[in-house]
C-alpha cells in the first residue's frame, strides 16, 4: 500500500479533514506536525496562541492514538523533517492542507518543488475556507474591496459538504523518533498562560462541544444579543477555527440545516447574522491572500503618510487597561485575563488607540498577536485596517466610536464592567460609564479615588476626537 505523510498544520482535527480522508482511502497513514523554524519566528512572542496549540496538539495526539494513529512530532527546518521522515519511512506520497500566510506560501513552494525532484507525490487539499479564493472574483476577475459584493457572490456559490472521520485508517507500523508535544517549547517559561484553563478547552472535542452548546442555547438570541459583552449568546469559536480544531464547512451546513427547519423569522435572521461572520473570515482570508501586504502595510496608500503620535507611556496604559474610560479599560482587561475580547469590545479599543490616542495600528495588532488565544493574522490584519480606515471597505477615519456612548448603550447596567473592572463595581449606573462625573460623596461611598484607586481619563474624548480628524485631514489632502 501506498505511504501517506499526512502533514497537520492548522487543520488539527479528524472530523472534515480532506487531508486525513484522501490518505486513508489510498494507503497507509503516517500523521506529521512539525513547529517550524519559520512559525517559531512568526509566533515568537504569540504567548496566548501557542498555549492554545500546545494544547490542542496533545488532543489531535490522543485523538489519534485512539484510531491508533501514533503522532509524530518535530522541530526544526520543515523540509529537512519531512525529508528525514520520508527517508525513514520510505513514503511514497505527502499530503497537506493549503496555508495562506505569505510567509508560509513560500516556503511551501519551495518544499512541494524540493519533494517533487525527490520522486514524491505531493497533493494540496482545501480544508479552512468555506470557498475556493480563485472562484470569488467580480466580473473584472478582479478581489472583491467592498464585503457587500462580497458576500452577494458567496450567497450563489456552494459549500462542499463536510467529510466524517474515516472509519478504516491503516497506521504504519514501524516504530519512528519523535517528540513529546511539550519538546516543542509552545508554553510561556513565566506561566502567564496557565489561568487560561479556566476559560478554554482547547481542540476538537472542546470545539465540538462548544458548537453543541451555542446552536442548543445562544444561536437564538445571537441578532440580538451578540453585540452585548455581558450576554452569552457568540459561539467563542474563533480560536478554534485559528488552528483548525473544528471545521468551517461543518458549521456552515450545520446552520444551513437548522435555517431549513426553524419556523422562527427571529432564528433565521440570527442565522443570516452568524453566517455574515463566517463571510467575514473568509473576505478577510481573500484579502490575505490577494494583499499580502496587509498585514504590516495600510492598504489605502495615503495611510502611509498618516502622523501617528501617541507615547509609550500612553500605550502602556492602554495595553493595562488604565486609561481613565471604564468600558475600554474593561475590554483590555479581559483580554490579559482570558486571551480574548469581545467583539464589540474588540472595535472600540482598537479604535480608541489609533483615533483617539493616535498609536499606529501596528503596535495594536502586534499586541493581539501577542495576548490573543484566537490570533489569527488574517481577521487580526484586516480587523485593525478596518477600524483605523486604512483597509480596503474600511470604516472611514472619521467614523470615531465614542467609549462612553458605546458603553451605554452595549452596557446600559455595568454589568461588563464592573464584572473586569472590580475597583468600580459599586458605582451605581447612573456613573460608571462616567465615574469622573459622579459626585464627591458617591464616589467616597463607592471606595474610589480618582486618580489612585481608578485613573481619571487620559484624554478628553472631545479633543481627542477634533484632533483625529485634523490628523486625517492632513493625509486627505
Amino acid at each position: 500500500m501506498k505511504k501517506i505523510i499526512v502533514w497537520f498544520r492548522k487543520d488539527l482535527r479528524l472530523h472534515d479533514n480532506p487531508v486525513l480522508w484522501e490518505a486513508a482511502k489510498q494507503g497507509i497513514i503516517i500523521p506529521v506536525f512539525i513547529w517550524s523554524e519559520e512559525e517559531e519566528r512568526e509566533y515568537a512572542g504569540s504567548e496566548a496562541t501557542r498555549w492554545w496549540l500546545h494544547h490542542t496538539l496533545l488532543t489531535l495526539e490522543r485523538n489519534l492514538k485512539a484510531k491508533g494513529l501514533p503522532l509524530i512530532l518535530r522541530l526544526g527546518n520543515s523540509l529537512e523533517e519531512l525529508t528525514s521522515i520520508c527517508k525513514q519511512t520510505k513514503a511514497d506520497a505527502v499530503f497537506f492542507a493549503e496555508r495562506f500566510e505569505p510567509f508560509i506560501i513560500s516556503r511551501d513552494s519551495e518544499i512541494t518543488k524540493s519533494l517533487l525532484l525527490r520522486g514524491l507525490e505531493v497533493r494540496l487539499f482545501s480544508a479552512n475556507l468555506l470557498f475556493t479564493p480563485s472562484n470569488l472574483l467580480n466580473q473584472k476577475n478582479e478581489p472583491y474591496k467592498v464585503f457587500t459584493s462580497f458576500w452577494k457572490k458567496t450567497m450563489i456559490e456552494s459549500v462542499n459538504l463536510p467529510l466524517s472521520v474515516p472509519v478504516n485508517m491503516v497506521s504504519y507500523n514501524k516504530s519512528i523518533p519523535t517528540l513529546r508535544v511539550s519538546d516543542l517549547g509552545l508554553l510561556s517559561t513565566i506561566g502567564w498562560d496557565e489561568k487560561f484553563h479556566m476559560y478554554w478547552d482547547p481542540g476538537e472535542n472542546g470545539a465540538i462541544k462548544k458548537w453543541g452548546n451555542f446552536t442548543s442555547e445562544g444561536l437564538s438570541r445571537y441578532v440580538k444579543d451578540r453585540d452585548i459583552p455581558s450576554s452569552s449568546s457568540t459561539s467563542l469559536l474563533s480560536a478554534h477555527l485559528a488552528w483548525g480544531d473544528i471545521s468551517v464547512r461543518a458549521i456552515w451546513h450545520s446552520v444551513k440545516g437548522l435555517n431549513e427547519i426553524e419556523s422562527s423569522e427571529y432564528m433565521h435572521e440570527s442565522i443570516q447574522a452568524f453566517l455574515r461572520q463566517l463571510i467575514w473570515r473568509e473576505f478577510a482570508y481573500n484579502q490575505l491572500i490577494y494583499f499580502p501586504t496587509i498585514l504590516h502595510t495600510p492598504l489605502r496608500e495615503k495611510f502611509k503618510k498618516f502622523p501617528w503620535r501617541g507615547s509609550d507611556e500612553e500605550f502602556l496604559k492602554w495595553q493595562k487597561g488604565l486609561t481613565g474610560y471604564p468600558l475600554v479599560d474593561a475590554g483590555m482587561r479581559e483580554l490579559w485575563e482570558t486571551g480574548t475580547i469581545h467583539n464589540r469590545i474588540r472595535m472600540v479599543v482598537a479604535s480608541f488607540l489609533t483615533k483617539h490616542l493616535l498609536i499606529s495600528w501596528e503596535e495594536g495588532s502586534e499586541w493581539f498577536k501577542k495576548t490573543l488565544v484566537d490570533f489569527d493574522a488574517a481577521n487580526n490584519a484586516m480587523g485593525w485596517q478596518w477600524v483605523a480606515g486604512s483597509g480596503i471597505d474600511a470604516a472611514p477615519y472619521f467614523r470615531i466610536f465614542n467609549p462612553i456612548i458605546q458603553s451605554k448603550k452595549f452596557d446600559p447596567d455595568g454589568i461588563y464592567i464592573r464584572k473586569w473592572v472590580p475597583e468600580l463595581a459599586k458605582i451605581p449606573s447612573k456613573y460608571i460609564h462616567e465615574p469622573w462625573k459622579a459626585p464627591k460623596n458617591v464616589l467616597m461611598e463607592c471606595d474610589v479615588v480618582l486618580g489612585k484607586t481608578y485613573p481619571l481619563p487620559i484624554i478628553d474624548h472631545s479633543f481627542a476626537r477634533m484632533r483625529a480628524l485634523e490628523a486625517y485631514a492632513q493625509i486627505k489632502n
